[in-house]
């Protein structure tokens, strides 16, 4: 918890304790269903809960904003961003049933009331909202291309809609079709941790 305080200060009791029943939720599902390394469990709230946040750093997301998680695995990025807006309406999917069955039980025990997770593929996703996120489900320009039509054109926020990925490595490639217009943010300006040297944040304005 104390890396997720040391950034976000300013949480509530009732996020807190959110955020703080997740490393005995997610050490108990993994222990069944491999939906985190098990190697990485204990770094949890860096690797996983802390990384997801990064979106948080970006935008704050109005009351009433509408975000489907794309390829969601067991929760991430939806579960922590859910618990840091808990006015916004979060949509999670994935085409594996048994993440998406932990994605629901861990929201189910802390309490979210602003989260729906759904067993689905992203081409049979037909629902419309303001912003996509992902964490590194594929490439950029197929995300676009497969996510598109579920960009909403009713604007909430003070950022125009479109899609959020987090993503390391090098990506001049992946984000050069849309050099004009794509923002690329090294997630290092905002967690000084090491991990996150060379992990990035990707904002594409659709």
């Amino acid at each position: 918890m104390n890396e997720i305080l040391k950034y976000f200060p300013d949480l509530s009791e009732e996020q807190r304790r959110q955020f703080a029943a997740l490393f005995d939720l997610y050490a108990d599902w993994n222990a069944k269903i491999n939906v985190i390394s098990r190697k990485d469990i204990d770094n949890l709230y860096e690797h996983h809960v802390l990384h997801s946040l990064a979106i948080a750093k970006l935008i704050r997301f109005k009351p009433g904003t509408d975000v489907l998680d794309f390829g969601t695995g067991g929760g991430f990025p939806g579960i922590p961003l859910a618990v840091m807006f808990p006015e916004v309406n979060f949509k999670l999917i994935d085409g594996t049933g048994k993440k998406i069955m932990v994605a629901t039980e861990v929201a189910k025990a802390i309490g979210l009331k602003n989260v729906a997770a759904e067993h689905l593929r992203g081409e049979d996703e037909r629902g419309h909202y303001d912003f996509i996120v992902s964490r590194a489900v594929m490439q950029l320009p197929d995300m676009f291309k497969l996510m598109r039509k579920n960009i909403s054109r009713r604007q909430r926020n003070a950022l125009p809609n479109g899609i959020i990925t987090l993503k390391g490595g090098s990506l001049t490639e992946e984000v050069k079709p849309y050099k004009n217009i794509v923002n690329l943010l090294p997630l290092s300006e905002w967690f000084k941790e090491e991990w996150f040297v060379g992990k990035n944040i990707i904002y594409l304005p659709c």
